[in-house]
């Protein structure tokens, strides 16, 4: 029984049980897990053990109950150790992987249960049940098999097993690439080496250099391998050291070392799926996506390769000229790429990153940007509350209503990169959106904008304004999610599909209208210049080449991994980077010049604690052929109009995985999804 003066015990009083952060502290969350876990297994065997016959309400509704207690301190606790974590938290998140595998084996490897819900799913067309709770049923039913439920009681003891191991190792994962990472931060100590970053960019170096108290500038690293400072740099020295600490990540033979761990895993997972009876992970991943089979994965990734190599070649020739043109002896780098892709681009352009960014202030993309395109999509208001308490000082937390005035939920925005926040950027949730528990969603964004000086303004790059609309996408489909069950509520579809709405977002950066009301200057409130604007809103196609290929390999990456039969034992440390090497060789994608955007040793979406993206990086892309297509579709129809977000909202954004996404998305389209708009996009017809 957990103490009534701890703040899991009930439900927050706060609005939409938005979490007491300022009564919250370390001690609470140990107590609440343990609590948490038996509380629901005891709720199980109520289940399981009920001598009425099983129904949908005293199986599948009561399963979706349960847990309420579990549910709100893991809500709190794995937000809090991706966006704001500290060794006591890190040291819990390692301990408590184990148990809380075990745990949720516990639930779904139950024989009573299964039983149960069996029968329920042999018996839900002839029930009464209506398409939400038929749909409910089949895709927990296949959870339960997914898992194991199906198979024999050894299978599913040495299931359990390698599952506990595989949460352990997650974990381990992401704390040693954090420490790896904050490790890696490029000291620089005469200002004359930071030349071409802009005068903010200077000051946030500083301030990252004060905040470890260190003398000088920090550039400290994103998640990704192009590191945002080498577009700028001129000092080559400086971006080799940039670009090779950024590389070099998890794969030091230190204690942050992380090869051991992915290699490991990998070949768990591919235990794992052979005890499904499926050839690999990525075999078992992919029968459960939009995608269905290994070929058509393969097949998509295949057809693309081609083209995006070909138009990274073109564009190394014309960054070879530019380096050149430079003075530069010897070959085109790595390191060199970013710097003379933003100035060919610029070029091309009449401006560069450096020229726009001042335009780019984030609060005003957040409000006038983000917010004033939700508004004129989906007629939402976004009102700021002071009254709550914040997960970290420099978050913010926004009332959300419907255009009819009533509450929608909470939108919780952190976007300032710190030492205790891991790389990238994601949306996740406190609250999930339910009918059947009561329950409004309160949806969270974490970003990685530098933190500029006091008194300073945050301004961000393209790609961070990109980013920023993209999450944002994830976050309405949290926001606007009006299902009953919290299973397949809001962003509870196929992994392969959760990124297409969060990539239609982006159109929104660029649209004349929208880029008008937030790209003003943050000293002069001068407005972009119309001709920028129209580059920005009509972008060439040159750097897609590149971007596509760092993109593949990432995903070929991923697949190679998981595509390995549990027959041929672990790779070994000695030979992941041979592994890397002959996998992108083998797709044509082996290009020193274009490293993969994420490495094995710090591919976090893949061997990071939860994340689920194993097996399913290719989601990104397979999602944009459905995303450009969508662009098309709402260009055709007059763009940023009420009537284009009102239908995008009713047939996709508010059904979560209650039908069949991609029959949802023939729906909106009228047709089939096409790859044509994606290969004009990316320049590769």
């Amino acid at each position: 029984m957990l103490a009534a003066e701890n703040p899991f015990a009930q439900p927050s009083p706060l609005t939409d049980e938005y979490p007491q952060f300022d009564r919250i502290r370390f001690e609470h969350y140990r107590p609440a897990f343990e609590a948490g876990m038996a509380e629901q297994l005891a709720e199980i065997e109520t289940i399981a053990s009920s001598p009425e016959p099983a129904t949908f309400d005293n199986t599948v509704e009561a399963l979706e109950r349960s847990g309420a207690l579990l549910r709100r301190v893991a809500d709190v606790f794995f937000n809090l150790v991706s966006s704001d974590s500290t060794p006591q938290l890190r040291a819990l998140d390692a301990e408590l992987a184990g148990p809380l595998a075990a745990h949720n084996d516990a639930i779904l490897l139950h024989e009573g249960l299964f039983a149960r819900l069996e029968r329920v799913h042999q018996e839900r067309q002839h029930g009464g049940l209506d398409a939400e709770q038929v749909d409910l049923v089949e895709r927990l039913h296949t959870d339960f098999v997914r898992a194991g439920a199906a198979l024999s009681v050894r299978d599913r003891e040495q299931l359990m097993a390698l599952n506990a191991r595989l949460a352990e190792l997650g974990a381990q994962f992401g704390n040693r690439l954090l420490d790896d990472t904050n490790d890696l931060a490029v000291h620089v100590t005469d200002v004359a080496e930071l030349d071409g970053l802009s005068d903010d960019a200077v000051e946030g170096a500083a301030e990252a250099a004060r905040a470890r108290g260190l003398d000088g500038y920090l550039l400290t690293l994103v998640l990704p391998t192009k590191q945002p400072a080498l577009a700028s740099l001129t000092d080559r020295r400086l971006r080799r050291r940039l670009h090779e600490a950024s590389v070099s990540r998890g794969s030091r033979g230190n204690e942050h070392d992380t090869r051991a761990i992915l290699a490991e895993m990998a070949h768990i997972r591919a235990q794992a799926a052979a005890l499904h009876g499926f050839p690999s992970h990525a075999a078992y991943v992919v029968a459960d996506q939009t995608a269905g089979t290994v070929e058509a994965v393969g097949e998509r990734l295949a057809a693309l390769a081609g083209p995006a190599v070909r138009n990274a070649r073109a564009e190394q020739a014309e960054l070879e000229a530019a380096l050149a043109a430079d003075g530069v002896d010897g070959p085109l780098q790595p390191w060199d790429w970013a710097h003379y892709a933003e100035k060919v681009a610029a070029a091309k352009e009449s401006f560069d990153d450096a020229d726009v960014r001042p335009y780019f202030e984030m609060s005003r993309v957040l409000h006038d940007g983000i917010f004033f395109a939700a508004g004129r999509l989906y007629g939402l208001t976004f009102v700021e509350r002071h009254d709550l308490p914040l997960p970290h000082p420099d978050a913010e937390v926004f009332e959300v209503s419907d255009a009819d005035g009533n509450h929608l939920g909470l939108f919780v925005c952190d976007w300032f990169t710190r030492d205790s926040k891991r790389g990238g950027a994601w949306m996740s949730e406190f609250v999930g959106q339910s009918r059947l528990l009561g329950t409004r969603p309160v949806v969270t964004v974490n970003m990685n904008v530098a933190k500029p000086a006091p008194g300073k303004p945050a301004l961000m790059t393209r790609d961070e304004v990109d980013t920023a609309f993209h999450e944002f996408g994830h976050a309405l489909h949290g926001l606007l999610s009006d299902c009953t069950y919290p299973r397949t509520s809001g962003t509870n579809v196929p992994r392969d599909f959760v990124e297409f709405p969060s990539q239609v977002n982006e159109m929104w950066a660029w649209w004349p209208e929208v880029l008008a009301s937030y790209a003003v200057h943050h000293a002069t409130g001068e407005p972009l210049s119309e001709g920028v604007a129209a580059r920005l809103a009509h972008r060439s196609t040159f750097g897609e080449g590149f971007a596509t290929s760092e993109y593949l390999g990432a995903a070929l990456l991923d697949w190679e991994w998981h595509s390995r039969s549990a027959d041929g034992g672990p790779v070994s440390v000695a030979e992941v980077e041979e592994f890397e090497h002959a996998a992108l060789d083998r797709h044509g994608l082996l290009d020193p010049l274009v490293p993969p955007r994420y490495r094995s040793s710090y591919f976090n979406h893949v061997f990071g604690a939860a994340h689920g993206y194993d097996a399913g990086y290719y989601g990104y892309i397979w999602s944009e052929v459905l995303d450009a297509d969508t662009v098309e579709w709402m260009k055709d129809n007059g763009g940023l109009r009420r009537e284009n977000g009102d239908r995008f909202r009713e047939v996709l954004l508010s059904r979560g995985d209650t039908r069949d996404v991609m029959a949802a998305t023939v729906e909106l389209l009228g047709r089939e999804p096409r790859l044509e708009p994606l290969l004009r996009r990316r320049g590769l017809t």
